[in-house]
């Protein structure tokens, strides 16, 4: 055990205090390191669902007549750019694709609109200022197998001539755009919304095309419910926290042990290794001195012996600290006056009795029958010792 003055004087002072705290910080720990194993933790997540809706408007052209590129009878799809002559008109197909991105299946009980439309608009510095619109599309197709899909052909010769007209209309006072402009609206059940794309539709006298064919994505979120994630607690913590008790509960009970009592020994052991220097072991005579002086406390006699530039001695058999200075003796005990150190305490026990407790027998008690060869001369007839000597 490690021998600390210091520590002893703190213990005696407030030992009583540390246990209690030790004890009640070891429960507390292992209490709730029993919480925290009985108690893990829960974390509850949301769950989500994905869906994705995706349109885009297709094209095709029906090839009226023969020429150097095509023969009559084929049909252009998604052409970057159709000849005028050889297909007056366009077929525009909008279709939409309804998917549950969650488990990749398609939906089937949404609804899709469809909405195409041609638009002149006539512009000066950048900004419109006059507008025509003609639509082409307005269905609400059914959904089959997650796709929508609406038709509608357009006359592309009569919106070139429409597009002349203006032209010359507005010829020096600002330009005509002709653009196709497509919108879609669903709904899908847990979702709905509505997206819009436009493109330039570019119609010349020999050819006609889309800047790039209108299409639009979405993929909406929705709640689907929550999800709930049970874990244990941490092993750090159980552990720590079970640490912590087992290490307050050893610690309360060394110091209930180490705690001296006598606060008066233990604060004299911290005087004694503060001033080691100044003290040696000894044995001090009952006669030495003229003068016996009683002083309070051990620093008391360790100034005296610091100011005479004499050592203190230790008799550690009386229980004494003691500086002689000129026949004056400065001491310090705690047992009291000079003659009260000359002897050691004694505590004497009564002797126990014999037997048990049971008391000596006298002489007269113990009922001695001495042999015949032990009775008196006359009994045995011996006049003398010399008849003794012979008998034996």
């Amino acid at each position: 055990m490690i021998e600390s003055p210091r520590l002893d004087l703190l213990l005696v002072r407030y030992g009583r205090r540390i246990v209690i705290v030790l004890v009640v910080v070891g429960i507390l720990a292992l209490v709730a390191t029993g919480w925290v194993v009985a108690n893990p933790s829960t974390s509850t997540t949301t769950q989500y669902g994905q869906e994705r809706i995706s349109s885009e408007v297709g094209t095709s052209a029906d090839v009226v007549q023969d020429g150097a590129l095509w023969n009559e009878g084929d049909r252009l799809e998604n052409s970057r750019v159709y000849m005028l002559n050889a297909s007056p008109e366009l077929t525009v197909e909008p279709e939409t694709t309804l998917v549950n991105q969650t488990d990749g299946t398609p939906i089937d009980d949404g609804s899709v609109t469809h909405e195409l439309t041609v638009r002149f608009e006539a512009t000066r510095d950048g900004e419109s200022f006059w507008n025509e619109t003609h639509t082409v599309v307005d269905d609400s197709p059914s959904v089959e197998n997650g796709v929508a899909t609406s038709e509608a052909t357009i006359d592309v010769e009569s919106y070139r001539e429409r597009q002349r007209q203006l032209e010359r209309e507005l010829s020096g006072v600002g330009d005509v755009a002709t653009k196709l402009e497509f919108r879609v609206e669903y709904d899908t059940g847990t979702n709905r919304g509505t997206k819009e794309e436009s493109s330039t539709f570019h119609v010349t006298d020999d050819a006609y095309w889309l800047s790039e064919p209108p299409s639009v994505t979405d993929t909406p979120t929705h709640r689907t419910g929550t999800q709930r994630t049970t874990e244990p607690q941490s092993l750090a913590t159980i552990a720590g926290l079970s640490l912590l008790g087992t290490l307050s509960l050893v610690s309360a009970a060394f110091v209930a042990r180490r705690s001296p009592v006598d606060e008066a020994a233990a604060r004299r052991a911290v005087h004694e290794q503060r001033y080691a220097e100044w003290i040696s072991q000894g044995s001090i005579p009952m006669w030495i001195g003229d003068y016996h002086v009683s002083l309070d406390t051990l620093e008391d006699v360790v100034d005296v012996a610091i100011d005479t530039n004499e050592r203190v001695v230790h008799d550690q058999q009386r229980g004494l600290f003691a500086v002689v200075n000129d026949g004056v003796v400065y001491y310090y005990s705690d047992r009291g006056l000079w003659e009260e150190t000359a002897w050691p305490e004694m505590t004497l026990q009564e002797r126990p009795a014999v037997g048990g407790g049971e008391p000596e027998l006298t002489p007269d008690e113990m009922d001695l029958q001495g042999d015949a060869e032990f009775g008196s001369p006359d009994e045995r007839g011996f006049d003398d010792d010399e008849d003794v000597w012979k008998k034996l």
